[in-house]
């Protein structure tokens, strides 16, 4: 039998899985590292940790599973997006990796559109300049810290760094440098006018590829620390969001996906590319050879339940621990109990700024009519419902687009939620449903691998034959309803808001 290979480089772990062909899980491994702020709106990490974090869970794999390594046939990795890695000339990391959900290029957004017009940005690379993607990133380490600038000869993003490690070689593919803000993605591939006019040298980028096509083969010092082979291929791979769109099956026309991860996002698939020319939400190369995907994204989804949990909810942490359960099957219980609305409380989930549909990196989080009667548990909804309601923002958008979506997958770890999927299908009026397999990313990219090392013909003949739909959730009528009245308010709230924000960031 053969076997596969994905490998997940999220935002506060790495997970690797080695799958058998047929999509079933043999053996999975995970290894945690941190997040650093060093200031309000920074978020960057060590892409040494990922290194460590990646070798760990290789080895980890191949050592449990008890496979012979002739039989692992390729890998594929699939990583957060936007994150700058630069390596000097030495190939050693210049300074920590500033990753997607970082706040701090507001200036240089600002530049970016002085040197070339917001229109002619979405007309090239389908979006217009973004605080949180890579080219932004590129230019205010230039401008801030030139000596690491000058020192820099090669700029990749996080799994691509990953790529680097494991076969020495510098190269990206077309969904993840999509949202570098340096990518043609009509063309799928870099583009000379953006280029020059940041003036960024292209031989700092890697060669770009189809998300299936090998990339390389792991080298020799890197096979023997792992205990695979050397002949072992790895694929182009992809960013998390197109990663999880094949590992959910969201390959065709009329399909699309909601994640709850970290971040959040709603994603359907294009076989056109579509653009918003209000840049509300980002059109990417997907995973699919020859095709597109549209995408809103909440930056602050699991986020924000995460944060409440870890500083609000020790008794939570404690019960769960005494019981030996996942602490948030304790949250959904007790969630489950608050009905639709939470009492009249809605949560902005904005901690880290927004980007669909706002493109805000001041806006912040508020809990808004917050009354004694009030408990722990109406305010977790209430951050649940938050979310949902800017999500359901994002889907609003592609109606607005024309994208018409007949089937709506969840993934992600908020995708796991009974409580949460409900609100989704509320708040989306449609069915949201799952699939068996539950390794999204790791999957999806286990998938290209497939594909790229022959195993299967086409992304979708890969998909078709390695996942299976699981649980389906239909909206409650009359929450459905109610939640339209509320996302009412939710959207007022921010316009009502957004000049308090300026205010606030400009303290």
């Amino acid at each position: 039998m053969n076997y596969l290979i994905g490998i997940d480089v999220g935002t506060s772990a790495t997970k690797t899985v080695l799958f058998e062909e047929g999509g079933k899980v043999v053996v999975s491994a995970s290894w945690e590292y941190p997040l650093y702020q060093p200031q309000n709106g920074w978020a960057e990490q060590r892409p040494e940790d990922w290194r460590e974090a990646v070798l760990k869970t290789l080895s980890k794999v191949v050592k449990e599973s008890g496979v012979l390594k002739e039989d692992i046939k390729g890998i594929g990795i699939s990583g957060q997006m936007h994150g700058l890695v630069m390596l000097d000339g030495d190939n050693e990391v210049i300074r920590p990796s500033i990753i997607w959900c970082d706040q701090r290029t507001g200036e240089e957004v600002e530049d970016m559109q002085k040197i070339m017009p917001r229109k002619r940005w979405i007309e090239i690379t389908a979006n217009p300049p973004l605080t949180g993607w890579t080219a932004a990133k590129i230019l205010w380490v230039r401008k801030h810290e030139p000596e690491h600038y000058k020192s820099c000869r090669h700029i990749l993003l996080p799994k691509d760094y990953i790529r680097y490690i494991l076969t020495g070689v510098y190269a990206t593919e077309v969904s993840d440098a999509s949202g570098m803000q340096l990518l043609d993605v009509a063309k799928r591939c870099w583009s000379e006018e953006v280029l020059h006019k940041l003036d960024i040298d292209p031989d700092l980028l890697g060669t770009v590829y189809e998300s299936c096509e090998v990339t390389g083969t792991l080298l020799p010092e890197i096979a023997a620390q792992t205990g695979l082979s050397a002949g072992t291929k790895v694929v182009g791979g992809a960013g998390d969001n197109a990663a999880a769109a094949v590992g959910t099956g969201v390959v065709r026309d009329g399909t699309a996906f909601t994640t709850i991860g970290t971040s959040g996002v709603v994603f359907a698939h294009s076989s056109q590319i579509t653009i918003d020319p209000r840049g509300r939400v980002h059109t990417c190369c997907c995973a699919v050879p020859g095709a597109w995907h549209v995408m809103g994204v909440t930056q602050g989804a699991g986020l924000s339940l995460k944060w409440f949990k870890d500083n609000f909810c020790q008794d939570y942490i404690e019960e769960a621990e005494k019981q030996g359960i996942d602490v948030y099957d304790l949250i959904n219980r007790d969630v489950a109990l608050v009905k639709a609305g939470s009492d009249k409380l809605l949560y902005l989930p904005y901690l880290m700024g927004e980007r669909t549909p706002h493109l805000d990196p001041d806006c912040r989080g508020v809990f808004f009519g917050l009354s004694a009667i009030h408990t722990k548990a109406h305010m977790l909804r209430a951050v649940m419902e938050g979310v949902s309601f800017s999500l359901s923002d994002c889907n609003d958008i592609l109606r607005e687009m024309g994208i018409e979506v007949g089937e709506m997958m969840a993934c992600g770890g908020g995708g796991k939620s009974p409580v949460w999927r409900q609100m989704l299908a509320d708040m989306y009026d449609c069915e949201v449903k799952t699939v068996e397999q539950t390794e999204g990313p790791a999957l999806g990219v286990a998938i290209l691998a497939g594909v790229g090392c022959g195993i299967y013909e086409s992304v979708e003949a890969a998909c078709d034959a390695m996942i299976s739909k699981d649980k389906s959730t239909g909206p409650d009528r009359g929450q459905a309803e109610l939640y339209k009245k509320y996302h009412s308010l939710y959207k007022k709230l921010y316009e009502d808001l957004k000049d308090s924000y300026k205010q606030l960031a400009s303290l």
